[in-house]
């Protein structure tokens, strides 16, 4: 696919995010807005060996929603990458349903890892590269961690030991959005310079100025590996990007549209 395509999917996957969360009443649409980009070109473009038909290939390269709230933004993008049916999306967040409020691999297929308590999406990922190094696997791992996910501690240990055993295989992403349920992040828990910590604990980085840009995610997700250190891609990202009302509001966390609002966010995502 060309950007164009990617576009016209990430606009696709933003109407399906609104369509879903309005319908169960429930949900995450903030922050699956703005990493948007980022799921669209990892599924569509980046990721080798993605295939719905052999969804267990061994060799495929891996994705951990480790934000597992974010699971509306990652359902789209499986769903237009062939998954499953887009009527799954009347399911949402239902018993019985495969669409979870966070991603279920027992139940949704495309999803490598059960998450949703923070802090563990990372450790899992970390886990995965550490077991396709031990074994030759050529697979490489990504794993998408958020704001507020990185007050917890277990994202640093993953991260010590992802550099101790220098693992070139594995991609952390950081959807910086700059907000998290409670508030803006030097308002909640200041993690100040998230380049200087992340390499501080061993990382390569490579820091993308608008993570809503799909040229930009792309050039940074394809650029070369560097040997013995896992990768941070920094997504300078908005909350709720593509609905006006939505962007840079932090209220929108973790509250679904109501019918009328529904209707204006799927008109200004028509393209």
């Amino acid at each position: 696919m060309n950007v164009q395509e990617l576009q016209d999917v990430a606009r696709q996957v933003r109407r399906d995010i609104i369509i879903m969360t309005n319908k169960a009443g429930a949900g995450h649409p903030g922050g699956s807005l703005s990493a948007t980009e980022a799921l669209v070109a990892l599924y569509f473009d980046v990721m080798k060996g993605i295939d719905p038909k052999d969804d267990k290939n061994p060799n495929r390269d891996r994705f951990v929603l480790s934000k597992g709230h974010s699971a509306p933004g990652l359902y789209g993008v499986l769903c237009e990458r062939g998954y499953f049916g887009r009527e799954e999306f009347d399911h949402f967040r239902q018993l019985h349903g495969i669409l979870q409020g966070h991603p279920d691999t027992k139940k949704c297929p495309g999803v490598d890892a059960s998450t949703g308590s923070l802090g563990q999406g990372i450790s899992i990922a970390v886990g995965m590269a550490l077991g396709a190094k031990h074994t030759g696997n050529p697979c490489h791992v990504y794993t998408m961690i958020g704001d507020g996910e990185s007050d917890e501690g277990m994202v640093w240990e993953a991260s010590m030991a992802a550099a101790h055993y220098k693992l070139d295989n594995l991609t952390v992403i950081l959807d910086h959005n700059g907000m998290q349920i409670d508030g803006t992040n030097d308002q909640v828990m200041s993690l100040g310079d998230y380049r200087a910590k992340f390499e501080a604990f061993g990382y390569d980085i490579i820091e993308v100025k608008d993570g809503n840009d799909m040229q930009q995610v792309l050039d940074a997700l394809h650029a070369p590996d560097c040997p013995g250190k896992p990768r941070l891609v920094l997504l300078q990202t908005l909350k709720g990007k593509g609905v006006s009302f939505m962007e840079g509001q932090v209220g929108w966390h973790g509250k679904a549209p109501n019918a009328e609002q529904a209707a204006q966010a799927l008109k200004e995502l028509e393209g």
